[in-house]
């Protein structure tokens, strides 16, 4: 294999055109009335996406009561390994009466033509939209006008308040989701939300929550995540992060949170960007942040500066569990909110597709095509494959553009690294695989055929162990989880400058006007 000792330097002709500027706007603004709790829009109500999936028949309402203790985390691994329709639970063993558990809430869908459904509904698009729509969608909305989000007076989320000794997180129907899980999770499909200590910087962003006790949570907040960067700016200042959780949070909130935007760059802007319109928020009770109105459940109060607590093992994204947990920062609850009858999202992780998968994996998508767009690289389109765990990226290249621009394919892969390689969403997905324009790379049977016939495995590998990395892939060695690097790699599955050959399917060789005879009898056929 080929190895770069560090990031090179593009040559001369491959400089990068500058980047675009980050996404600016005014704060949150106070709104006088909106009709938008009157006529929900489903990417920004939580309610009325779930009302969407089951008037669809894309989830299914299980009133045979279930146990939150591995039950629930069995049948939501089953809908997700099989495609099957969202579970929501309604009446859970242990529960406080009228909570309720929604599993795969962006689990991939066997419904006819809409395999993408559940991820195309949490931005307001048809649910028979393609990945390259949802793609796109997400990229002009990065290059859009912000749309703040207005402050209402009150929303459904604070319709029962708990403060104080009144807390007991126990009242949740907090689920056991793997037998191997070190505890129970709360956080699996929410955001928490912190804020600078100067006001300018709001970040939601989303990562796991472990019940420690009735009215504390424990779980990463990495120095590289942006929720580890605003704590260390509260402890130089010798003080907690005020903190809240948002579970049951808009769709495309939640997605918004997850998409890995540039350091300072509020996520709430994005949202109204995506659907066109602001979210609404409200007042924490407890510590003046804001948070969506129409939420299912809120936990407000801070993350600890100093105290830590064990956290997990827990099924990962990746498919496997770690044999042991670690300490993390402990999350203090001062403060729940809830809608009447709340829903808990869940994601039960592990095995593709789940929502680290199809939502994370889309979101860093968007986010790299962006990237890649804007400085100048022949990239048609990047694409997380569901199946690959979030841990590869492949990469269209437009052959026509890469031709005109004279690159090698040193160049081309050095050019992609030092774009990649050191931004918030490369250091999230370790592998980068290059194929050309004429695979499909939203499918990964395409994928493979490109990797089993286009990568020559003595050229056409490249190694950058400098380069910095999530220490969470499971084949990183301890020195480089401790060092957070190392483990990534460009595969080059380009076709040859000389190579003569042509595509032997159905759609490369058969002339045009055969193919749509061929499509317009085929039931004919008796297919």
């Amino acid at each position: 294999m080929r190895a770069a000792r560090s990031l090179r330097r593009l040559p001369a002709l491959a400089r990068p055109a500058a980047p675009s500027p980050p996404l600016r706007y005014s704060p949150v603004i106070p709104a006088q009335g909106s009709d938008t709790m009157s006529h929900p829009d489903p990417s920004l109500d939580f309610r009325a996406f779930l009302d969407g999936l089951l008037a669809a028949g894309d989830a299914v309402a299980i009133e045979q009561t279930v146990d939150p203790h591995l039950e629930v985390g069995a049948i939501t691994r089953r809908a997700y390994e099989t495609h099957a329709q969202a579970p929501l639970f309604t009446s859970l063993t242990g529960a406080e009466p009228g909570f309720r558990i929604l599993g795969a809430p962006a689990g991939l869908s066997s419904l006819p033509g809409e395999r993408h459904g559940r991820i195309a509904a949490h931005f307001g698009l048809a649910r028979t939209s393609t990945p390259r729509e949802i793609l796109e969608h997400l990229v002009r909305a990065m290059h859009a006008e912000p749309v703040p989000p207005v402050v209402v007076p009150s929303g459904p989320s604070q319709q029962n308040v708990a403060v104080g000794d009144a807390v007991d997180l126990e009242r949740l129907p907090v689920p056991l989701l793997h037998q191997e899980d070190g505890g129970r999770y709360l956080g699996t499909y929410g955001f928490h939300v912190v804020q600078s200590p100067d006001g300018t910087w709001t970040s939601w962003s989303v990562a796991r929550t472990m019940l420690h006790d009735r009215r504390t949570l424990v779980g990463p907040a990495m120095p590289q995540q942006h929720i580890g960067m605003i704590r260390q700016m509260w402890s130089e200042r010798g003080e907690h992060t005020p903190w809240a959780m948002v579970l049951g949070a808009p769709p495309a909130a939640l997605a918004a949170a997850a998409m890995p935007l540039p350091e300072q760059v509020n996520e709430d802007g994005y949202v109204g960007a995506l659907t066109g319109r602001p979210v609404e928020v409200v007042r924490t009770l407890t510590n003046g942040l804001h948070v969506p109105a129409n939420a299912e459940i809120v936990l407000e109060g801070y993350l600890s500066s100093d105290e830590s607590a064990p956290e997990g093992p827990m099924g990962e994204y990746h498919g496997y569990a770690f044999s042991e947990g670690k300490h993390q920062p402990v999350f203090h609850v001062e403060a729940v909110t809830w809608r009447d009858a709340p829903v808990l999202p869940v994601c039960v992780a592990g095995l593709p597709p789940e929502e680290n998968h199809t939502v994370w994996g889309t979101m860093i998508s968007a986010s790299a095509l962006d990237l890649l767009r804007t400085a100048g690289l022949p990239v048609d389109l990047a694409w997380c494959s569901y199946e690959a765990a979030t841990c590869w990226i492949v990469l269209s290249i437009d052959r026509a553009r890469r031709a005109a621009l004279g690159w090698t394919r040193r160049q081309l892969v050095d050019a992609v690294a030092e774009v990649l390689f050191p931004s918030h969403v490369g250091w999230m997905v370790p592998k980068v695989i290059l194929v050309d324009d004429d695979i499909d790379i939203t499918d990964v049977n395409q994928v493979v055929w490109a990797l089993a016939t286009r990568n020559h495995p003595a050229t056409g590998q490249y190694v950058f162990p400098d380069a910095p990395g999530i220490p969470m892939v499971p084949y990183l060695t301890p020195e480089e989880v401790r060092t957070a690097t190392g483990g990534k790699s460009v595969t080059d599955c380009l076709l040859p400058e000389d190579f003569r050959g042509t595509t032997a399917s159905f759609r490369g060789s058969y002339p045009q006007r055969l193919q749509e005879q061929v499509l317009a009898d085929w039931h004919r056929y008796g297919y």
